[in-house]
Order: structure tokens, then sequence, then C-alpha cells
């Protein structure tokens, strides 16, 4: 395809489109964007998992940015179990005598969280381990009861996953991209005029996103993108990403070896987007300078929950509730506290069931909480935050030898 038939698209052009549907969400809707296109790559693509309550738009933005893609490069799941969702991606080969499910270039869009077994499946394949994965499951056949049956997936797919659920099994966090919707004021507001423009008139509605050339033109883009089967995208200064990374992290951590392909994987999607003008060889392109500063750019504004293996939302509720509420009391925190500062915050209820058994576990595991009983009152604990206590303690100890 020639080079003049697409344009180089800019950040700004392509969130102007994606917002047509998707209100804020700037960095949540252009990351979403990027891991799907990333299925159309060799072995660059990443996952994501949205974590967040219900009714925040965890299944909307993905499931949005979906309809850009052609269907049949699309499977959007919701609760199954592990030996139905094999049976359902796979085909049987007569001659080999065994189910083969190819992935290669499919994005796969899970509405809830999968089965726990069906994740212990998956992990080889969203880690990129090999790109050729053989598995056995039990397959129950009417006269003959259960048997084996052996499936080989091949090729991997961008894999989306949406929970209400905001706990997480170490070995999937660090297999994902975190990523929380926005669930601020002004979110809302235009979510609600989008919401009644669509179902006062759904025809219209849908004409006019039809109608839209910008959106067309990116249907467009990414068919050709498809169609380009590229092979391979190198890196064209990865100094450059090896000394911003570095800088950031100066004390690394196992997790950091994902992270920083990861990183790889957004600067390759950049790149992918534009691929008509960059360098190429045969089915292979060159991400620029451009692409790696793009890709920084948006990998500082989600890194720090991804350190800590923390969706957004909580790792927010953290700075936004927490911190001030400890800030402002100078004591413990009881968990009413914490739930009457959040509605402050946010003007929503916190549940106290989900405060108790998932947010201040989770705080807690990665260092940034301490819970310790009440003195005064030991059927209560109080909490604190954990940096903010260390100091707090030191400074009592000091003065106590004094």
């Amino acid at each position: 395809m020639e080079n003049s038939f697409f344009q180089p698209m800019s950040l700004e052009e392509l969130l102007e489109i994606l917002g047509l549907t998707i209100k804020q969400d700037r960095v949540n809707k252009l990351i979403t964007f990027l891991c799907q296109l990333s299925s159309y790559t060799e072995n660059s693509q990443f996952n994501i998992s949205f974590n967040a309550p219900s009714s925040t738009g965890k299944s909307y933005i993905p499931l949005e940015i979906a309809s850009l893609f052609p269907r049949e490069d699309v499977k959007i799941i919701g609760y199954c179990s592990p030996t139905a969702f094999f049976h359902d991606v796979s085909i049987y080969d007569k001659e080999q005598k065994i189910s083969i499910a190819d992935l290669s270039r499919q994005i796969l869009i899970f509405l809830d969280q999968p089965h726990t077994l069906l994740l212990q499946h998956l992990r080889p394949l969203l880690s990129h381990d090999k790109k050729e994965i053989s598995i056995k499951i039990t397959d129950k056949k009417k006269g003959i009861g259960l048997r084996t049956k052996n499936i080989v997936i091949k090729g991997f797919p961008a894999v989306i996953f949406c929970s209400s659920g905001l706990r997480l099994d170490e070995q999937e966090a660090t297999r994902f991209l975190l990523l929380s919707p926005e669930v601020n004021q002004e979110k809302i507001r235009q979510a609600i005029y989008e919401k009644l423009l669509k179902e006062t008139n759904y025809e219209a509605y849908k004409l006019s996103l039809e109608n839209n050339p910008q959106r067309q033109a990116l249907k467009e883009r990414i068919k050709a993108i498809k169609e380009e089967q590229i092979s391979e995208i190198r890196i064209g200064s990865p100094e450059k990403i090896k000394e911003a990374f570095l800088e950031k992290n100066r004390i690394l951590k196992p997790r950091h070896s994902r992270d920083i392909g990861r990183l790889i994987s957004l600067v390759k999607a950049f790149a992918l987007l534009n691929l008509w003008h960059r360098d190429r060889d045969g089915l292979s392109i060159i991400a620029n300078d451009e692409d790696i500063k793009q890709a920084l750019e948006f990998w500082d504004s989600i890194s720090q929950s991804q350190e800590f293996n923390l969706p957004p939302y909580i790792y927010n509720l953290y700075l936004e509730v927490i911190v001030p509420a400890f800030t402002n009391s100078k004591a413990g925190l009881t968990r009413k506290d914490i739930i009457h500062k959040h509605y402050e915050i946010y003007e929503r209820p916190l549940p106290d069931w989900q405060l108790r058994r998932e947010i201040l576990p989770m705080l807690e595991m990665v260092g940034l909480i301490i819970q310790e009983p009440d003195l005064d009152d030991k059927r209560r604990m109080l909490i604190y935050p954990a940096e903010i206590k260390n100091i707090v303690d030191s400074t009592v100890y000091s003065s106590t030898e004094l």
C-alpha cells in the first residue's frame, strides 16, 4: 500500500476519535487501543486487566474500542469453564489427532474474571513463554465417560480481563497491565450526556458514528495494518529505553523484567500505528525516537501503581483518601474514618466488606499501610500509611532517647 494513502496519525487525533464514544479516560482508552492493535504483531502483544468496582465502565472501554476492529479478530467471552473455553476456540485435526487453537493475531476480551483453572492454563500463553503450548483437559462423552483431550495452542493473542473483584493473584498481576476506569464527576457527567444521545435515538446515534469520516478512516487504517502482516518491530534506539527505565527504577525488582517488556510492547504498538512512515525492511519496521518518547510518557502515568501490583483504583484510593485522612487526624484511622473520607472525596459509598476483605489486605501486602490493634479498644484495628507511621515512630523513639 502506498505511504501517501495513510498520513501520520498523532496521538491527539487518535484520542479525539476514541473520545467520540469514550469520554475522559485518556490513558485507559489509548492503552486499550494499543493493546488491541498489538494483536497484529508476531510476538509483541500485551495484556490488560481492568479492575474496579461495578458500574465504573470496565467492560465499556474495551468493547467500544473492539468495535473498531474486524469482527473475526475479536472474541468476547463471558464466564466459561476451562474446558468450555478450549472447546470453543479449538478445531480438531484428524491427521494429528489433536485439537488446535490458533489464537495468533486475535483479541480476547473476558467480561468477567475467568475460572481459576482457566487462568492457570493460560499463564504460559499470557507470559509468551512459548509460541506453541500443549495442554491436556478432561473431556466427557456420552457412553465413554471422562477421557483426556490434547489441545495445542498456537500464537499469542492480546488479552483483556474485566473484573469487579479487586484482589489479584500475584502470578496473574505480573502478566497484565493493571488499569481502572476514571470515576471523576466530569467523566460521569459526560457519560450521562452520551447515554442520553445513544438511548433516546439509537438509530440516529449509530448513523452519526458510521458517517463520521475520522472514525471510518481509523477502521480502514486498522484493516490496512492487519493486511501488512508485520512480522517484527525493531527498536531504533534501545539505549534510550534502558536509560529512562533504569533512571526511574534505581532499585530493581524481579517484576521489572516483565515491566520493561510491556514498555517495549507499547513502543512497538505506537510504531505499528504509523508503520507506513517508519523505516522498513521487508515485513519488519523500526520504531523511532518519537515512538519511544510517547510510550515513556504514557508508561510514567501508570507505572507507580504497576510497581505495587495494584489496580490504579486501589492506589488512588490510598493517595486520595487514606493519606489525607491520616494527615488531617494525625492518629490511626478506623475503617469508618476511611469510609467517611471516601464518601467526602468521591461522593459514593465504599462497602465495609470490600474495604476489609480486599482493599486493606492489598495495601498491607505491598507495604503501603500498617494495621495495629487500638490500645484503647483491642477489638478494632487502626490503619496507618506505612511511610508516615515509620517517620512518626522514629521521631518518638529519638525524643525518648533524648
